[in-house]
């Protein structure tokens, strides 16, 4: 897989704790250690908007189905929905007793759904005035780190070593344990596999169904830090950021490292999200925001 650094952005907003692309891909945002999201177009390095109000950094965020709301979390135990054109938040939601950690819209951006350090994963209605969550999942026995969100299932993943996947249409839950501390979750692009990036420095995929595991990915480094992997949109290649500074790609089947791409040499690279339609990814690493890809989708995209 050969991706070539297409853009760079320098977002001046300390540390980038999280790059999230919009509904479509057209846009990002960026979460910042200065307590503030940041909307762009990253194809071309313009700065549409910058969202203030959190008394924390902020740790993710997402944009709604109609990119008309960006809801984000901070370690200031608090969740704020944005209105996108004014700048303006438009509800506080207090109710973790400690940071919040990952946010997630529902499909029809209705319910905005949180995970926590305090263990709980939370689910809130956005549409009506209640301060309250409509439904607390306390099933984690440790820190929530991650979130993943489809039209029926919340997948958590905890540093209790185990993910679990809520069946909102029965109300089942089923949890999957990994064996080290959950730093990473996601779903493969054809809904059957969860991919797991864990502390033990291994990026782990599972059959949905069965639980099984299917592959193993190694060679990057994590520790302690929360580094994010992903699956690139046509499922062929597993992604992840490194300790060390760069993006590795492996062949999803045969778990073969297939390429490395620097950020940020020995810097961490924490973050990346993979475009929803084309094999674009952007990563991110201490301040910076790199677009990888190849020119012709960045042509088709401008």
């Amino acid at each position: 897989m050969d991706l070539e650094c297409l853009n760079t952005i320098d977002c001046k907003q300390g540390a980038v704790r999280a790059v999230r692309f919009n509904v479509d891909g057209s846009y990002c945002l960026t979460c910042g250690s200065d307590k503030k999201i940041k909307l762009w177009n990253p194809y071309k390095s313009l700065l549409l908007k910058t969202y203030g109000g959190h008394g924390n950094e902020v740790l993710d965020a997402c944009g709604s189905c109609d990119s008309s709301q960006i809801v984000s979390s901070s370690s200031d135990k608090s969740i704020i929905v944005w209105d996108v054109s004014t700048g303006q938040p438009t509800r506080r939601l207090r109710g973790h007793a400690a940071s919040v950690t990952c946010v997630k819209y529902n499909e029809e951006s209705t319910i905005v759904i949180s995970g926590s350090l305090d263990n709980t994963v939370m689910c809130w209605d956005v549409k009506s005035r209640s301060q309250d969550p409509v439904q607390t999942l306390k099933d984690a026995k440790d820190c929530v780190t991650s979130l993943q969100i489809t039209d029926h299932e919340i997948l958590a993943g905890s540093v209790d070593c185990s993910f679990r996947r809520y069946d909102l249409r029965n109300g089942k839950c089923d949890s999957d344990f990994v064996g080290a501390p959950v730093i990473s979750l996601c779903f493969s692009h054809d809904g059957q596999c969860i991919l797991a990036g864990s502390a033990d420095n291994t990026v782990r995929l599972f059959d949905k169904t069965t639980g099984e595991m299917l592959g193993e990915y190694l060679g990057h480094k994590t520790h302690d830090m929360n580094v994010e992997s992903a699956i690139i949109t046509n499922d062929n290649f597993v992604l992840s950021g490194s300790i060390t500074g760069e993006m590795w790609c492996w062949d999803l089947v045969s778990a073969e490292v297939v390429n490395k791409f620097i950020h940020t040499p020995n810097k961490v690279l924490n973050s990346l999200s993979v475009h929803p339609r084309k094999d674009l990814v952007m990563t991110a690493s201490v301040g910076t925001v790199k677009v990888w890809g190849t020119p012709e989708d960045l042509i088709a995209d401008e």
